[in-house]
């Protein structure tokens, strides 16, 4: 008897987080604490599911979890499946987005890296003016000649767009978890870049800093509507997001008008941050490249960061034409 109580709780369990995953829980404040940063252990949380299901004896609870391991497969699995593109036919750009852990990151194989991705536009995020003059002193200016910075203020907030094309600050208004935000100069045309990093909803018991998280997202909408016009420049966002696809918060967020560049290219489960620098099993996926829904994504590919604890994220778009 109190095995089989122990494989209904676990099966309860799973069941609870399928349906706060399916009822997007992090959006609504009676759940999001702890419920947001739980929920960005979702694809970890699905797996499991799985291997209960195969595992407990009980008809009922097996079927429980069987259950909730599809529901989650549901929601997780599409992002790892390559999606069709627009008919975009501008121009080609590479986007290039690391965190540098403040400014922890070894210059030269991010210069590196640069250079071996042909990149167009590099976002940095946690740049310090040590870091700052490091890439300089690597090489940065030879491959990317303009650039824009921001060290902010506090909390690691610094944050910078190196390009290969002449760069101006945006009429847009930024925001402290949104700057730089730039214009980059094409020769087909402008294109509106914003650099992201939002605060972490974390510690998970902190219903402040889960509020800040929640607010700092919806206030990235702003620029989905900045882009609404046709006539308007496409937009792109790149940074350190702290959240996933399986919040419900980030959801809302691309449904407000962007593409998450990974999972359109099936790279969506890609992790691209790991507990601590130097890690060989990448943990949670919350750096991104959000695109127009106009662009079309060509390819998306994650790299090794020397000395941060993120990956650095790059994505090659084809711009609408």
């Amino acid at each position: 008897m109190p095995a089989r109580r122990l494989e209904w709780a676990v099966a309860t369990g799973f069941a609870v987080w399928a349906a706060a995953r399916l009822a997007a829980a992090d959006r609504h404040r009676i759940a999001d604490t702890p419920g947001a940063a739980a929920m960005s252990f979702t694809p970890q949380v699905t797996a499991a599911a799985w291997g209960a299901a195969a595992l407990i004896s009980d008809p009922g609870a097996a079927a429980l979890a069987l259950a909730s391991a599809g529901a989650l497969t549901a929601a997780v699995a599409p992002r790892a499946v390559a999606r069709r593109q627009p008919p975009a036919g501008g121009a080609v750009l590479r986007v290039l987005t690391a965190n540098l852990l403040v400014g922890r990151a070894t210059a030269a194989p991010l210069v590196d890296l640069v250079r071996a991705t042909d990149a167009d536009v590099l976002f940095v995020q946690e740049l310090t003016v040590d870091a700052e003059k490091g890439l300089v002193r690597a090489g940065m200016t030879g491959l990317l000649p303009y650039s824009i910075t921001d060290m902010g203020t506090a909390d690691h907030r610094g944050g910078g767009i190196f390009a290969r094309h002449p760069l101006a600050d945006s009429p847009v208004p930024a925001a402290p978890w949104a700057c730089p935000v730039v214009t980059l100069a094409l020769p087909a045309g402008p294109v509106r870049l914003i650099c992201v990093h939002l605060h972490a909803p974390k510690p998970p018991w902190s219903c402040w800093r889960t509020g800040l998280w929640r607010h700092e997202l919806r206030d990235l909408a702003r620029f989905a509507q900045a882009a609404a016009d046709p006539d308007a420049p496409p937009v792109v966002l790149a940074g350190d997001f702290n959240s996933t696809l399986d919040h419900g918060e980030f959801r809302h967020l691309l449904r407000s008008g962007f593409a998450d560049a990974a999972s359109q290219a099936g790279k969506g489960l890609v992790p691209t941050w790991g507990r601590r620098p130097g890690s060989p099993r990448g943990l949670l996926t919350i750096d991104h490249i959000l695109v127009d829904p106009r662009c079309a994504v060509r390819s998306v590919r994650v790299f090794r960061l020397r000395g941060s604890d993120h990956r650095a994220l790059f994505a090659e778009i084809r711009l609408p034409g």
